[in-house]
């Protein structure tokens, strides 16, 4: 898209501004919207239109690169045109060489000079013929009292998001649509007053603070250096080494390449194909942000046994809660580029994680704050749905992932995909990120990107995880990440810790066309005590050969096997839970999630470089779960045993170790 810029003098200071609508801007800066504001009136400060319609991207960079010189006020129309020219200098060059339009073309209509004089604008100058100059008066022709209720309207709609200009008009459509087709004149009254912020969905600069009266918050740079220096850095790394380049401002991502786009005009337009399946972001894309509110303040700290009583918590459950509920309750000195407070719950799986949120949850929004579940999968975010608002029904819940019917729902509470927090900026007073080493948020550093920008610079980020990255755990160690350990189940019973069993590769097995003994008589013990087995393999090629195998091994039960690639996985995980199926040959698509009570665990080919440390313990993690049989089987099978396997070993003894320690199990419970 193209929009109008300016440079306006106010009181002796200089600033530029973007307007999607002059009639606003004239309207306000004559006077007209000051004096509704009780701000008075502005006398004599000049308006230098820069040009009516440029191309958004470089709009943007008129106004984010803008210096106040000595001697401006004393420019005229060919000074200001000169000093266009230099700031775009890059720019112009890069369409030339593209087969473009050259600068007399792109810069046609070019610089006027107006004075604003209280009860009108007056026309001072301009650098090429206009037959059009005349005076403005104050803007009569706009209803003030019907613009402030729709911008009330807009602004209300929009808050703490992040929106494209398709996604701003869908929104309107379904929710205002009275302010289909005139959404600009309230978004450019609401920038003006503060309340929200305008930019080119890709860029390289963040945007500045206009005027005497912006209360804009700079987004970008400063919070993704903040971001690197806090969070792990496997979790950083790309975003890191993009800040000082071109990207985009929505996921982070640096822009792909350049094409002719027919909205701004150019040869060469910037896009990003990142984030392209939640919409076209462009160097000339208006990306539109509500202003950024201070997060609330929790002040009281959790009792634990009233948690456990609210909630039904354990003692380590709600001793953890309670450690998290202090920290968001501890009050911090921040500098104006500080970034979200952060805490870990590293909880063991079937610890209870989603009942731990809940009192955080109810601490925030006691306060009058808004708070964010976040889940990599869509999956999880479909099974917490329930149970969140089973918890708080007397909120508004909103439910997001790709395809929701509630995509423009707006609630306090907040339940959605990682991928879905690309639309949101400053909008929660918590985060809660579940599962961050999953797939895909793990090593992704748009979905990073996007988390940061999620929530309030002085809000809080509450990190999930039974297996937290590496480098997260060494700033656990180091003191340097607050956190809370939950080494126990709910139940109280020690964690399963996984055998050995050496057996040759699976490709070599299904080359052979047989099981060894060794196998078969392992999983037959499992099958006699009537427990469902997860068989876990490597890779999904194996499966369909490993069914032909097992089935021939165990002729009376029931096996099936899915993957990512089966479109009917949810049918057989149903199944699985059920009994229907005894033996699930799987992948590590289920190594999280899904919880069946009586349930032992084999790892076939263990030693493979596809399971690290972390999925080994998440795919143990499936064993045990239940009070009624939480001593359930793990068996790593492999011809090698790995460092990843003793490395998961280790890590599930030590927190049966630290549970012991702290009381959480019982010393008379048997292994």
């Amino acid at each position: 898209m193209r929009a109008a810029v300016y440079a306006l003098e106010c009181r002796g200071i200089w600033s530029v501004w973007i307007s999607l609508d002059l009639t606003v801007d004239r309207w306000w800066w004559s006077g007209a919207g000051l004096e509704s504001q009780g701000r008075g009136l502005v006398t004599e400060d000049k308006l230098v239109l820069l040009s009516p319609a440029l191309p958004l991207g470089w709009a943007v960079k008129l106004r984010d690169r803008f210096k106040q010189r000595d001697g401006m006020r004393n420019w005229g129309a060919k000074e200001w045109g000169q000093y266009v020219s230099s700031v775009l200098e890059p720019e112009l060059k890069e369409e030339r060489e593209a087969g473009g339009k050259g600068e007399e073309e792109l810069l046609s209509e070019r610089v006027s000079l107006w004075r604003l004089s209280g009860q009108r604008e007056i026309f001072i100058e301009q650098s090429r013929e206009n037959n059009d100059c005349r005076s403005y008066s104050r803007g009569n022709d706009l209803d003030y009292a019907l613009l402030e209720s729709e911008v009330e309207q807009l602004v209300h709609a929009v808050a703490g998001r992040s929106l494209l200009q398709p996604e701003i008009e869908t929104l309107l459509a379904e929710r205002l649509p009275e302010l289909t087709g005139r959404w600009r004149q309230a978004a450019q009254l609401a920038h003006l007053q503060g309340r929200l912020t305008f930019s080119a969905a890709v860029g390289s600069h963040a945007p500045a603070a206009h005027g005497a009266w912006a209360r804009q918050l700079p987004a970008g740079a400063g919070a993704l250096a903040c971001a690197a220096a806090k969070l792990p850095h496997v979790l950083w790394r790309g975003a890191v080494a993009r800040r000082a380049v071109s990207r985009c401002l929505r996921c982070g991502s640096a822009p792909t390449g350049r094409t002719a786009c027919a909205a701004c005009g150019l040869m060469g337009c910037a896009y990003c194909e990142a984030c392209l399946a939640l919409g076209r972001s462009r160097a000339c894309a208006l990306l539109l942000r509500s202003a950024a509110l201070p997060a609330v303040r929790c002040t009281a700290a959790l009792d634990p046994t009233a948690a456990a009583g609210r909630w039904g918590l354990s003692s380590a459950q709600a001793g953890a809660a309670g450690a998290a509920l202090g920290f968001l309750a501890e009050r911090r000195e921040r500098s104006a580029n500080s970034c979200p407070e952060r805490f870990l719950l590293w909880a063991v799986t079937g610890a209870g994680k989603t009942e731990m949120i809940f009192p955080l949850l109810e601490a925030v929004l006691a306060a009058g704050g808004r708070a964010l579940v976040a889940t990599p999968r869509r999956d999880v975010v479909l099974e917490l749905a329930p149970r969140l608002a089973k918890a708080f029904p007397a909120e508004i819940l909103a439910v997001l992932y790709g395809g929701s019917a509630e995509r423009w729902v707006s609630g306090r509470l907040t339940l959605a995909t990682t991928h879905q927090l690309l639309r949101f900026h400053r909008g929660f007073d918590l985060v809660i990120i579940d599962e961050l080493d999953a797939y895909p948020y793990h090593n992704d550093p748009m979905l990073a990107y996007a988390a940061e920008q999620a929530c309030k610079v002085d809000g809080f980020f509450i990190y999930l995880s039974a297996t937290p990255p590496q480098e997260m755990q060494r700033l656990v160690r180091s003191g340097r990440l607050p956190h809370a350990r939950v080494p126990v189940r709910f139940h109280g019973h020690p964690l399963p810790v996984p055998q050995h069993l050496s057996m040759i590769s699976i490709q070599t097995c299904l080359k052979r066309g047989n099981l060894p003994r060794s196998i078969i008589h392992t999983l037959g013990r499992s099958l006699e005590r009537e427990a469902q087995i997860f068989c876990f393999v490597s890779r999904i090629a194996h499966i369909e050969g490993l069914l032909v195998l097992l089935r021939r091994s165990f002729p009376g039960v029931v096996i099936e096997g899915t993957s990512s690639k089966d479109p009917f996985r949810a049918e057989k995980v149903t199944a699985f839970r059920s009994r229907a199926i005894s033996l699930l040959v799987t992948t590590t698509i289920l190594e999280r999630g899904v919880t069946v009570p009586r349930s032992d665990v084999f790892i076939l080919d263990a030693d493979s470089d596809l399971f690290d440390e972390a999925s080994l313990v998440q795919m143990a993690g499936r064993a045990g779960r239940s009070k009624d049989d939480p001593a359930g089987r793990v068996v790593f099978v492999s011809p090698q045993w790995t460092r990843s396997q003793r490395g998961a070993i280790s890590q599930i003894r030590t927190m049966n170790i630290i549970a012991r320690r702290k009381g959480f199990i019982s010393k008379d419970v048997s292994r």
